[in-house]
This record gives structure tokens, sequence and C-alpha cells, in this order.
């Protein structure tokens, strides 16, 4: 695995690009460093027509940043910059990510992504010994649940989106089951993609002794607003519980 760093941009936070060299594939990802001592490292996924730098995972890291976060993404498998044609078309990234879903692309390969991504960070000084967070719902949370189960690095997680009883989820449960840390699962009450009953079944699936089903009312959506300060505080406070002695002591947790 390689990674090739390229010069950050002059903003009152750091901004660090990568490209990472996994199995083959080329994985490009993207950091935000606070200008303050990081209180930790928060891995943001984006939805089924996003990229690392869509609206949704600058949401996060604009709420994020603030409270001593580092914000870190990679781009989905067929979205951002590693599509063909290097478009960033919504409509076009969504279809081809359906039909990745349900052929059962990237099933594997994103948790092993994840995991390189992750290593590369942590490598960092300013970033070792942090402890880690994960925000993704939606295409987050399909690719999220098997990456969590296999990767104890992560302390604590904001999911939700989805559910069982959409194609090709059946993985997903069992992913679920293998999960100890603390959970915050979101729920759209009038989701036009995954029923209810789905949803629920997946948030009971959680392993999980510390976990949180919160549902809010409207269309299936990304985490903005109200909902993605509600998901932000779980997880930056299950974050700090996390800190160990010796990194508290030295760091705002």
């Amino acid at each position: 695995m390689q990674d090739h760093l390229i010069a950050p941009v002059d903003r009152r936070w750091r901004e660090e690009r990568l490209r990472l060299s996994v199995q083959g594939r080329a994985v490009p990802g993207i950091a935000w460093l606070p200008p303050d001592p990081c209180a930790g490292l928060v891995l943001a996924c984006h939805g089924g027509s996003g990229h690392k730098e869509s609206t949704a995972v600058l949401a996060m890291r604009d709420r994020l940043l603030p409270a001593g976060y580092a914000v870190a993404a990679i781009d989905g498998p067929v979205h951002g910059d590693r599509r063909a044609d290097g478009s960033r078309d919504a409509g076009a990234a969504k279809a081809d990510f359906r039909a990745a879903w349900r052929e059962g692309a990237a099933r594997d390969s994103m948790t092993a992504d994840w995991r390189a991504f992750l290593d590369a960070l942590l490598a960092w000084p300013v970033l070792a010994d942090r402890p880690v967070g994960y925000m993704g719902v939606s295409m987050g949370t399909a690719y999220g649940l098997p990456y969590l189960a296999a990767d104890d690095r992560v302390r604590a997680a904001v999911l939700g989106l989805w559910g069982v009883s959409y194609p090709a989820s059946e993985h997903l449960a069992p992913a679920a089951r293998q999960l100890r840390i603390p959970v915050w699962f979101t729920q759209q009450w009038d989701d036009e993609i995954f029923d209810r009953a789905g949803t629920a079944e997946l948030f009971d699936a959680l392993g999980s002794e510390d976990k949180r089903l919160v549902a809010y009312p409207g269309p299936h959506l990304e985490l903005s607003g109200e909902r993605l300060d509600d998901a932000a505080a779980f997880l930056v406070s299950r974050l700090r519980a996390a800190c160990r002695p010796a990194v508290a002591g030295a760091i705002p947790c």
C-alpha cells in the first residue's frame, strides 16, 4: 500500500488528500484536521448518491471540526474520483451504486479500503492514539456494518437509514451482531426506500449494549440540521468517554 500526499490547502483547518493503493484499487481520500490538537478522528461515509466531498460529508466536517475532531472520508466504490468518467452526477452515481449493491460488489473491498485508510491516518503523529469514530447512514451503513465488525479500532458509530428487507442485505444482520461499540441508529419515519420493520430488525440485531434507535419525521434524507447535531453529540460523548487516560490529560476530551 502506498499513499501519496498532496499539499494541504491553506485554511483555518488543514486539508490533506490521499490516494491509496489497496489490493490494486486506487482509493481516493481526504482528511480535515482542526487547528488545535485533535481530540479524535471520525471516519465519514457518504450516501449512495454522494462522494467524499458531498454536502453531507462537509456538514459532518463542519459540525465535528469545531469540537476538535478530525474528519476523513473516502469515495465509495462507484463514486467521486473512482468513477471512470470522473463525473459527480448524483443521479448517475445513485443508479450505479444500486446496481453494484444488488450484484454484491464491494462487500469486502470497502472494508479493506477503510482499514487501509485508517492505517494511513493513524500513522500521522497528530492522530496517533486518538479515539476513532464512524459516521455513515444509508450507504454508509450498508458498507459500514461489515467494516465495523472487522475493525475494533473504532470506538463508537452513527448508523441508520438502512434495513434488512432491502435487496442483497442478508449479510448485514450477522455483521451487526458482532458490534459491541456504542451506536446511534437513525431512522426516517416516512422513509420511502427502507421500511420500518426492516430497519427495526437491523437495529435489533446490533450486539451493542449502548445503542439508540432515533426516528425523525420525513422521507429518506442525509444527516443535517437537528438530526446531525443529535448524532454528533452522541458520537462525541462516547469518544470522549473512550479517551485513554494518557491522552485525556493532553487533549480536550
